[in-house]
């Protein structure tokens, strides 16, 4: 028996990071039911007797009448430091936390605290809370982990996690006592990695040994112009999508992420295998498209939205009327679901009957087609209330999932569009354009802010994110709720509505070098004809067709 036990040992994976910094990587790792048999797994593979840059926080689904002996069962199958958590307990590297029945827990730098839950049992989210609290302390440094259980819990988290540029991870199905979760947080379409329990310590090791070695050249990426101009024409010529006025910052630590995840040690080295790879721009792609969003954020902007802006839409209407808002960077839809339940709850109320025509746009079409079919996990009951679940939503016969009732489903119009270079919606009442523009240069900014105004009526509605401004555009907008960052538009006192859209729409550039995007494209050449239509259709094409009978 005592060589068996030998012979396991040996087996597991030896690790050995020598990084003296405090900045260390925090793995949360989330499992309900049958995720004992995982952790074991898991902690089995790691030889814990050298140091690493890591610190586990396991949350798993508790019954809170009883007390756990995850700790001590834990403690059996790692040389780490295993603690139940106490509220305001730091966390260390080369340690292991684990949450204490009947509670929730956040983290806060760097530190846990515990909080009694609110909802009652079966509607509670620790994961997801645990998650989103870990993204935003760690950002790049969080790392997270789903694991056997049933339901849908974590998926929200793992969102916020990649948001943040951290990795995530799940329990491949057929290794999961339980696929539930796993499942759920698979069709995010977010998962870096599936892998079985047993598997994930390796990735881990590769992922931060990587992240270290690529964080020695990632300012570089930053200021690198030429490097991060050849990137983005082989993104815009595979993609269509232009992302060379996007903060280099930003694009610097997604390229970071995605050379640690492939071991990659120079940008140079990336760029060659961008080339190389179809399937790796496609994930770059996709990486940089990820935006979190769900029904209601941020409560208090959709409570000053409901009271300072929707009443606004309906004035000086006409029973005639058209209300017509526009919803830029929809992502999967929940926001305009959102707001069109706010104008659908005013028209109850006030006995108002318009017709409203909502206009949700993304460039991600995987996210359109999601907001398009308006079905969603039943994660989305921590967000919504009982009543508007009721009113508004109906569940799917699998009670995993609702479906967005057919009168909201009616007033949207989703499609895939570029805010960057296809013409914007007109004669708006409301602009809702969240979280888009933090991720762009000020120069674009600055012109997006002059489309939204010159799409806008006089006295329209422009719903920004919480750290988007105006900048030198202010005066074209007065203030509604500043906190909220609601602005009413005003008339131009040059008369820039006047101004054509290509003076406004910055000049797509990707076309003008045909020679150029042969060079840099990896393999398939466009024929020439194909490349004269695309630039005649880029510098010339009408922004709408009229079809007659």
């Amino acid at each position: 028996m005592e060589n068996t036990k030998n012979e396991a040992k040996s087996t597991k994976l030896s690790i050995n990071l020598n990084k003296s910094s405090d900045d260390f990587f925090i793995v949360a790792i989330g499992a309900s039911a049958g995720g004992l048999g995982a952790f074991e797994s898991f902690f089995s593979a790691i030889h814990s007797n050298s140091h690493m840059n890591m610190a586990f926080v396991l949350v798993q689904h508790l019954d809170p009448n009883h007390k756990s002996l995850l700790t001590q069962l834990i403690q059996n199958y790692t040389n780490m430091k295993v603690f139940e958590v106490e509220n305001g307990m730091k966390v260390r590297k080369n340690c292991v936390y684990i949450i204490p029945p009947n509670y929730e827990m956040k983290i806060s730098l760097g530190v846990l605290h515990l909080e009694r839950p609110t909802k009652k049992r079966g509607h509670r989210l620790p994961i997801n809370l645990f998650f989103q609290s870990l993204a935003n302390d760690k950002q790049n440094k969080a790392i997270g982990i789903i694991l056997s259980g049933m339901g849908h819990d974590g998926t929200e988290g793992i969102k916020s996690i990649k948001e943040a540029g951290g990795i995530a991870i799940a329990q491949s199905i057929e290794s999961a006592e339980f696929d539930g979760m796993p499942s759920s947080a698979i069709t995010t379409g977010m998962i870096d990695d599936i892998l079985s329990p047993d598997e994930m310590p390796e990735k881990l090791i590769n992922y931060v040994n990587g992240n270290i070695k690529s964080q020695i050249i990632v300012s570089q990426i930053s200021y690198d112009e030429d490097i991060l101009k050849n990137i983005f024409l082989i993104l815009q010529n595979q993609t269509s999508h232009d992302f060379s006025m996007y903060k280099p910052s930003t694009m610097g630590r997604r390229i970071e992420r995605r050379l640690a995840v492939n071991k990659i040690n120079t940008i140079q080295e990336y760029y060659e295998y961008l080339k190389r790879s179809k399937n790796e721009v496609n994930t770059l792609f996709n990486d940089l498209l990820i935006g979190v969003t769900n029904f209601f954020r941020d409560e208090e902007i959709f409570l000053s939205l409901e009271k300072n802006a929707i009443p606004k839409l309906f004035l000086k209407k006409t029973p005639d009327s058209t209300i017509r808002v526009w919803i830029a960077g929809c992502s999967t839809g929940e926001e305009a679901y959102s707001i069109a339940i706010l104008i659908m709850e005013y028209m109850q109320k006030t006995k108002k009957s318009f017709t409203i025509q909502i206009f949700a746009t993304d460039i991600d079409e995987s996210a359109i087609a999601t907001a398009r079919a308006g079905v969603y996990s039943s994660s989305i009951t921590a967000n919504i209330s009982q009543e508007r679940l009721e009113n508004y939503f109906i569940k799917n016969s699998d009670g995993n999932s609702y479906r967005i009732h057919k009168n909201i489903r009616d007033m949207l119009i989703f499609s895939v569009h570029d805010i960057i270079k296809d013409p914007p919606f007109s004669k708006l009442d409301l602009i809702s354009c969240r979280n888009l523009l933090i991720y762009m240069n000020i120069e674009l900014q600055q012109k997006i802010i002059s489309i939204f105004h010159y799409a806008l009526n006089e006295n329209a509605i422009l719903l920004l994110g919480n750290s988007e401004t105006l900048g030198e555009l202010a005066n074209l907008y007065t203030v509604l709720d500043a906190k909220s960052k609601l602005f009413e538009c005003q008339k131009d006192p040059d008369n820039n509505k006047k101004t054509t859209l290509s003076r406004l729409l910055p000049t797509n550039q990707i076309y003008h070098s045909s020679q150029h995007i042969n060079r840099l494209s990896s393999g398939v050449k466009l024929p020439l004809r194909e490349l004269t239509e695309n630039a005649i259709l880029e510098q010339i094409a009408p922004s709408a067709v009229l079809v007659n009978e």
